[in-house]
C-alpha cells in the first residue's frame, strides 16, 4: 500500500515570540520543519511528501532547502485560511489510493515505532490516532466552580493522524465546523470511528520557548 505523508506548517511563530515562523525555528542547528520531514523519510525512503505552507513562505522554504543542502522530493501546496483549509487543500493534492500520515510540521520527534503503529492499524482499520496517557491531574472548570476528573479516561492527542486517503479525503467533503481541532474529529462528524494507537511520549509540539528547550533534549534520545 502506498505511502502518503501530508505535513501541514502553517505557523508564524507568535507565543515563541520569534521573528521567523516556528517550523523554521532552529533545532540543534536545523529547522524544525526539516527535522519533521526526515523523520518519515528516514520511516520509508519512497514515502510520497506533501507539504502545505503558507504562500507567502515559500520562498523561505527553498531558501532553507538551499542553506542546508535539503533536497526532499516533495509536493509544495498553498496553505488556507484555517488547518481545515489547510488539510483540505493537501488532501486534494493526493490523487492515488493509500494511507496518508498527515502530521504536525512542528512535531519533529515522532519515533518509527509509533509512525509504524499507525500504518499499520490504518491498514487493517482505516485509520490510526496516536495517543499518550495523562500523567498530571485534571479539573473540570465551570463558571464559578471546578472539580477533579478521573484522567485515566483521557488521552493527550498527537500527529500523525493516519486514514486510508478516500475514507479522510471523504471526510474533508463536508462543511467546515469550530469544533473540528484535528483530522479525528473531521472523521468522526462523517460517521467514522477512531482506532487508538499508542503514541511515543517525546513527540511533542513545539509551540513555546520550553518547547524548544525540551525538544533540544529529547532529540539526542530520537535521533
Amino acid at each position: 500500500m502506498k505511502k502518503f505523508a501530508l505535513i501541514v506548517a502553517g505557523g508564524v511563530g507568535s507565543r515563541m515570540g520569534a521573528e521567523v515562523p516556528k517550523q523554521f525555528i532552529l533545532l540543534a542547528g536545523k529547522p524544525i520543519l526539516l527535522w519533521t520531514i526526515q523523520r518519515f523519510q528516514d520511516f520509508d525512503p519512497e514515502i510520497a511528501l506533501t507539504l502545505v505552507l503558507p504562500e507567502n513562505q515559500f520562498e523561505r522554504w527553498h531558501d532553507v532547502c538551499l542553506q542546508h543542502q535539503f533536497t526532499p522530493n516533495i509536493q509544495l501546496v498553498k496553505g488556507g485560511q484555517s488547518r481545515f483549509q489547510s488539510v483540505k487543500n493537501g488532501l486534494d493534492a493526493i490523487n492515488e489510493e493509500g494511507i496518508v500520515f498527515i502530521h504536525d510540521g512542528v512535531r519533529p520527534l515522532v519515533s518509527r515505532e509509533t509512525l509504524f503503529s499507525c500504518f499499520q492499524v490504518a491498514l487493517e482499520e482505516g485509520n490510526a490516532l496516536p495517543v499518550a496517557p495523562v500523567v498530571e491531574s485534571l479539573r473540570q472548570v465551570d463558571t464559578d466552580s471546578s472539580r477533579h476528573v478521573d484522567r485515566s479516561q483521557f488521552r493527550l492527542v498527537q500527529t500523525p493522524q493516519t486514514f486510508q486517503t478516500s475514507t479522510i479525503k471523504k471526510a474533508y467533503q463536508q462543511p467546515e465546523h469550530d469544533f473540528f481541532t484535528d483530522d479525528a474529529s473531521v472523521c468522526e462528524a462523517a460517521g467514522i470511528s477512531i482506532h487508538l494507537v499508542d503514541g511515543n511520549p517525546e513527540n511533542i509540539k513545539i509551540t513555546t520557548p520550553v518547547d524548544l528547550l525540551m525538544a533540544e533534549v529529547l532529540l539526542e534520545r530520537v535521533v
